[in-house]
């Protein structure tokens, strides 16, 4: 009972830190390429809207049927930053427990090299298939990418804990296996590629998601270390 406890204060705080730093990284670096496609997203409604007045019509219709949504300014702010801050409780309780299993983060130093490790997990392999996208660029559909994400996150997390904690040449050879499968068996992709949003603003994008989420794994490792060790020393 005292571990789990130890796992759950680590992960909250550790979460509450990566989710704000997460937060102010991203007002800093995405949303403004965020507002930049919007921009072009509403210029090409404008404009299939002029062709079609009727589909116009009917989409607007749709728009008020819209559940609530937060207001802009200090209110999406907050409902940003609570968001972010949930989901990096989840990641920090499935990162500690994680290392737990393995013997625990000593130090902020180990921290961060899990942290790394959740980095190439959840946002590196997945990544690399379905980079992020900006309105107004093409996707497949959800439950397809959702799917796609799922067992690439969970491919490359067995992978890696195959490479890094067993000595055994077969195993490291069903881990490379692991790793690059779903890569070898393709993200889902949308019927057409046509955008209206700039290629360089779309590079932009996906270099400034990676970072963010670099950075974000690790304040998130390498604070849970860091809490790890000075509980540990507690107790």
């Amino acid at each position: 009972m005292a571990v789990f406890r130890n796992i759950v204060f680590i992960a909250a705080l550790a979460g509450l830190v990566a989710g704000l730093a997460m937060t102010v990284m991203q007002y800093a670096g995405t949303v403004p390429l965020i507002l930049k496609a919007e921009t072009f997203e509403s210029a090409e409604s404008t404009h299939n809207h002029a062709a079609a007045p009727n589909v116009a019509a009917t989409s607007q219709l749709h728009d008020h049927d819209e559940g609530w949504t937060p207001e802009n300014g200090f209110e999406r702010s907050a409902y940003t930053a609570l968001a972010n801050i949930v989901t990096a409780i989840g990641f920090a309780l499935l990162l500690v427990a994680a290392s737990e299993i393995a013997g625990g983060m000593i130090g902020w130093r180990q921290g961060i090299f899990w942290g790394l490790a959740g980095f190439a997990v959840f946002t590196l392999a997945p990544g690399v298939g379905l980079p992020p996208e900006l309105p107004a660029m093409p996707a497949a559909e959800l439950d397809q990418r959702q799917a796609w994400w799922i067992a690439t996150a969970v491919a490359t997390g067995i992978g890696l804990a195959l490479l890094v904690f067993k000595k055994s040449l077969p195993l490291a050879i069903l881990a490379v296996a692991l790793i690059v499968a779903p890569h070898l068996v393709g993200a889902p992709k949308p019927d057409s590629f046509e955008t209206p949003v700039p290629e360089a603003l779309a590079h932009d994008f996906v270099v400034m998601v990676f970072v963010v989420s670099l950075v974000f794994w690790v304040v998130l490792g390498g604070t849970a270390g860091f809490l790890r060790s000075r509980v540990e020393q507690m107790g």
